[in-house]
């Protein structure tokens, strides 16, 4: 029966190509519409039925302190990885939980619920495996798979540039039966992609079925959560309301596809321009101009003259005046008075970012900064295009900030001073 599978969230790892958002918690913990994007993945299976999730933690986790979970009508259970031994020995944690077929899921799929809908529906048709992939032009990062017509051979690991077996990668769900642990306990030595391996003995001896989604989300960079918040956005988990306790100024416009929360305020003259999600006790400032999609978490707070576009702010951060564009700030930051985020290159080509040591393509024509939690901008500061900042920084005024900056650090501008005597000229 579908209420008797369970799934199995892997949120194990340290999510270290999502820096700066990471700052220690799993990346599925970025939150959107008020909820944490694991939330709103296991929504989407619990409305389909699945009634029992197990998630698999790194140690020390914050996860299971998310007061989220409790609103879902599930049993939610969590199991701790002890060390980062990949997701093979992730999914081992929670064996003696699984009792049938189960979903193995990464928490980025909002989607989830469609997609099991569609799994189950191959199961019900006799399948035993039943692995989901979406066609991707960046193959290197991912299992790519193995095709002879539409049955899969296998699954290959990260290949080299030019090798890719198909332009299908895994997406990150897939219904599994129970002795998936046998194949992984044969397996003749253990690594970080083991998983692959135990995949691969069971599609060989299994009824296997893949299931083509031309488009799914993903959360390996952080500008991946833009395409994240735009799905949430198109589907049945946004309701456009004004909640009776906000207070909105009788100048102010406020599209229809705005959702604002209780005890939120918005200012004379301001327009926010919808799809836009303005959360709880937040305080947008007058003269302001929001341009969805935006996402403002609660407690964000604007000044006057204050522009956001297409971004993503996490609770407790308060703006000045100046532009936000195609953004992602971190919780309880402090931006100054003229602040400026770059999103365009002059050429207007795609923007790129350094992401541990290596310069990596976002694919995004438009995209500013992405900055950690805690960190702390002065006035007449300028932002450049893909630059990432961590956490805890302090940015002094009137500098421009090129490139990447690590957590707990100092930048200023050194000022050049210019002195002029009495009766004299410049």
């Amino acid at each position: 029966m579908m209420n008797a599978i369970q799934a199995v969230f892997i949120a194990a790892g340290d999510s270290s190509r999502f820096w700066p958002l990471n700052n220690g918690s799993h990346k599925t913990e970025l939150s959107l519409f008020g909820r944490p994007i694991l939330y709103w993945t296991a929504k989407g299976l619990v409305d389909q039925g699945i009634e029992e999730i197990i998630v698999v933690c790194k140690k020390n986790s914050t996860i299971p302190v998310l007061t989220s979970f409790q609103e879902l009508k599930a049993d939610v259970k969590f199991v701790f990885q002890q060390e980062a031994l990949g997701t093979g020995d992730a999914l081992w944690q929670a064996k003696d939980f699984i009792q049938g077929p189960f979903f193995l899921v990464w928490p980025n799929k909002i989607e989830a619920g469609e997609i099991a809908k569609e799994i189950l529906e191959k199961q019900r048709e006799g399948a035993e495996v039943v692995l989901c992939g979406t066609r991707a032009e960046n193959l290197q990062d991912f299992g790519i798979f193995q095709m002879e017509g539409d049955k899969v051979l296998s699954i290959i690991e990260k290949p080299e540039p030019g090798k890719e077996p198909s332009k299908i990668r895994r997406a990150g769900i897939e219904l599994l039966p129970e002795d998936f642990f046998s194949a992984y306990e044969q397996l003749p030595f253990h690594h970080a992609t083991d998983i692959i391996d135990a995949l691969n003995l069971l599609i060989q001896k299994k009824k296997t079925q893949l299931i083509v989604k031309e488009q799914l989300s993903s959360l390996k960079y952080p500008w991946d959560a833009f395409a994240l918040m735009d799905a949430l956005f198109k589907s049945r988990s946004f309701t456009p309301e004004k909640a009776a306790t906000a207070k909105i100024a009788s100048t102010a416009v406020v599209g229809k596809d705005v959702y604002v929360g209780e005890n939120v305020k918005i200012g004379e003259y301001t327009v926010i321009e919808g799809p836009a999600y303005i959360g709880e006790d937040c305080e947008i400032g007058s003269h302001n101009v929001l341009r969805g999609p935006v996402n403002l978490e609660k407690e964000v707070r604007t000044g006057a003259f204050c522009e956001i576009k297409n971004s993503i702010v996490q609770e407790g951060t308060h703006f000045h005046s100046g532009y936000v564009g195609n953004s992602i700030i971190g919780k309880n930051c402090r931006l100054g008075a003229g602040i400026i985020t770059g999103n365009k290159r002059l050429d207007r080509g795609a923007i790129s970012s350094v992401v541990k040591g290596k310069k990596q393509s976002t694919g995004l024509s438009s995209f500013g900064t992405v900055m950690g939690d805690n960190t702390r901008v002065g006035v007449s500061c300028s932002i450049m295009p893909g630059v990432l900042i961590g956490s805890h920084c302090m940015i002094g005024p009137a500098t421009v900030v090129s490139e990447n900056l690590e957590s707990h650090s100092l930048l200023y501008a050194e000022q050049t001073k210019i002195v002029k005597k009495k009766g004299e000229h410049i």
